[in-house]
């Protein structure tokens, strides 16, 4: 059965331009009910206005679908909170959470200024947090939930003068790794995206030609995807120019180092070891990484663990 999502209500924030323009209108188009978030700022978060995603609206309405403007800064939850509340009042539920809004203050570490670390992480990180916090009582009392967040390669691998960008795309991750295990008992699930598009977020950043395979609209399969009755839980999708890929946090088997090795030294000379990743295993949670290493220390030592 082809994925659609009629009767479904969505939230897409920074949904007026690029990225979140659309996932808002494919998710329209496929039958769900969409508020189109956007504080309407520049690119640095600076200024606002509603007018970008009046307009996302009004070409939903036009192709007959259904959607309302809204205006709330992600990293205000007082605002938050009022989106949320129009959207029940509105619509009555809400299964999607996309969280798209993003801003850039690019500068390398020497030359960044903590209030460009600050917006930052206030708009991509402590946002998605306010955000999923806020219809985090909604899904959990329906029962169902679908919520995404916008990670990045910028934080998976690293991006020169990306420094506060990079760590609050990692955040959103580790935010993904401990809501998908609150929410499964609710049909929660929790994933992440992690896009290469043009948009004007990354317009200056690329030659033209190859800005032209990075089109907004090849990164909507993969989110509305994992919006989806269908998604799995605790994935990050990485999507662009036609292409799609996951990755995950992988961990050595490692070693036990006797009482009298465990020096700095001995880490040294054994560090090739301890690294190989040819038996590497995913964690599901810290849980895990606990009973294996107690696993290991008890065998070490002749313990039996019951």
């Amino acid at each position: 059965m082809s994925i659609n999502f009629e009767g479904r209500v969505a939230i897409v924030t920074g949904a007026a331009n690029g990225l979140g323009r659309s996932h808002a209108l494919e998710l329209a188009r496929l039958g769900a009910k969409v508020v189109v978030n956007d504080f309407g700022g520049a690119r640095d978060g600076t200024g606002g206005s509603s007018e970008a995603a009046e307009k996302v609206v009004a070409e939903i309405v036009e192709a007959g679908g259904e959607a309302i403007a809204n205006g709330a800064d992600v990293s205000n939850q007082e605002q938050v909170q009022a989106m949320v509340q129009q959207t029940l009042d509105q619509w009555g539920r809400i299964d999607i959470l996309v969280n798209n809004a993003g801003i850039l203050r690019d500068k390398s570490f020497a030359k960044m200024e903590m209030s460009d670390w600050d917006k930052v992480i206030a708009v991509h990180l402590t946002g998605s947090a306010i955000c999923t916090r806020a219809v985090w009582p909604v899904m959990r009392e329906q029962g169902y939930g679908r919520v995404i967040m916008t990670t990045s390669t910028s934080g998976l691998y690293g991006n020169f003068g990306q420094t506060n960008y990079g760590a609050a795309k990692m955040g959103v991750a580790g935010m993904m790794n401990t809501l998908c295990l609150e929410g499964e008992k609710y049909d929660i699930k929790i994933n992440c995206v992690a896009p290469t598009a043009a948009t004007r977020m990354t317009e200056d950043l690329m030659p033209k030609e190859v800005l032209a395979l990075l089109e907004p609209s090849e990164i909507t399969p993969a989110v509305l995807f994992l919006a989806s009755d269908q998604a799995p839980n605790r994935r990050i999708l990485l999507a662009g120019a036609g292409c799609y890929a996951t990755v995950r946090l992988m961990e050595s088997e490692g070693i036990y180092l006797q009482e009298g090795e465990r020096t700095p030294d001995a880490i040294a000379a054994h560090f090739e070891e301890l690294a190989d990743m040819s038996n590497a295993r995913e964690m599901h949670n810290g849980g895990e990484h606990v009973s294996k290493i107690l696993t290991k220390a008890a065998q070490a030592k002749g313990i039996k663990l019951g």
